[in-house]
């Protein structure tokens, strides 16, 4: 009776020891996935959202609470801070870099909108991306004033009207002025009337001309060598490839005392033939809401220096 008593417990033993074993490796496996799953994650902590320090025309303050190093022991590496503009998912724009937790940009244009984000980097990894922060930088000597007069963005032309405004303390003459309506041509068509219809000041002293600027040709072959040949001729730019451009405004005369208007300039874009425009696309584009606003998406620049408007702003 005891021989068979302690035969019967030997395979419960070894059951108890397999099953702690297996217990162990599982609990390693478990800890191995988080391990790997920590090694993946930000090795820094999510920066705060930027704050306004000092906004002044051409210089712009911001600072931030800092990154730490997630978990221990942290990294002795220098943390650097990018000050982005989320341009589209996962795009963005830098604006700067700095080691510390403040930075003071002087790069940016007066009178102009933006959104923007921190992330952190070294070394030994990376932070997510701030919270954004939606600022507008100080005005400068001018700003341009916009109304959207067409409802249907699809159609067949660009109706708006835009006024310059004098924003600095001394008078503003309209022939340093330059207003620069960005657009995109659909298509790679850069056929394009710019009318005025009224203007306060005239039509006769508002001269528009149009830029575009075609995507450059691949470089030809070295000399010697044979081209591969093409069943037809290559085309640069490729048709139906979209085409950045502008309509620059300049002005013949005028001047502009402190907080003044040119009044209003009715502008109106459209093909040769009256055929379709999309201006969804077009970045000095902003939806008809049938009041006046600000549009930073349309530049300025006086005596050649930009003093309202960034086109790439987000």
């Amino acid at each position: 009776m005891h021989r068979r008593s302690s035969t019967n417990r030997m395979p419960v033993m070894r059951a108890r020891r397999v099953t702690a074993a297996a217990a162990v490796a599982g609990l390693l496996s478990l800890l191995a996935v988080t391990a790997a799953r920590a090694a993946d994650g930000p090795a820094l902590t999510t920066p705060g959202a930027p704050v306004v320090v000092a906004n002044e025309p051409h210089q712009l303050t911001l600072a931030w609470t800092p990154s730490t190093w997630v978990g221990e022991p942290g990294g002795t590496e220098p943390i650097t801070y990018e000050v982005l503009v989320p341009l589209g998912p996962n795009t963005y724009r830098g604006l700067g870099s700095t080691q510390t937790p403040s930075i003071t940009l002087a790069a940016l244009p007066p009178g102009t909108e933006y959104q923007v984000a921190i992330q952190a980097h070294t070394i030994g990894g990376y932070s997510d991306t701030s919270a954004t922060t939606d600022l507008r930088t100080a005005y400068g000597r001018a700003k341009v004033s916009y109304l959207n007069l067409d409802w249907a963005p699809t159609d067949n032309q660009v109706h708006f009207v835009a006024q310059v405004v004098n924003t600095g303390a001394q008078p503003l003459d309209l022939r340093t002025v330059r207003m620069d309506y960005h657009l995109t041509f659909e298509g790679g068509n850069t056929s394009l009337v710019t009318e005025c219809d009224w203007a306060a000041l005239g039509c006769d002293r508002v001269q528009r001309q149009l830029f575009f600027y075609l995507p450059p040709a691949p470089p030809p072959p070295p000399p010697g060598s044979s081209p591969t040949p093409v069943p037809t001729a290559t085309r640069y730019p490729v048709p139906g490839t979209p085409v950045p451009g502008h309509v620059r405004l300049t002005f013949t005369g005028g001047t502009l005392a402190p907080g003044e208007s040119s009044g209003p300039i009715q502008l109106r874009f459209h093909r040769q033939n009256w055929t379709a425009v999309d201006e969804r696309d077009d970045p000095s584009w902003r939806a008809a809401t049938g009041v006046w606003a600000d549009n930073s998406r349309i530049t300025l620049d006086v005596d050649g220096v930009r003093e309202f408007g960034d086109q790439y702003a987000g």
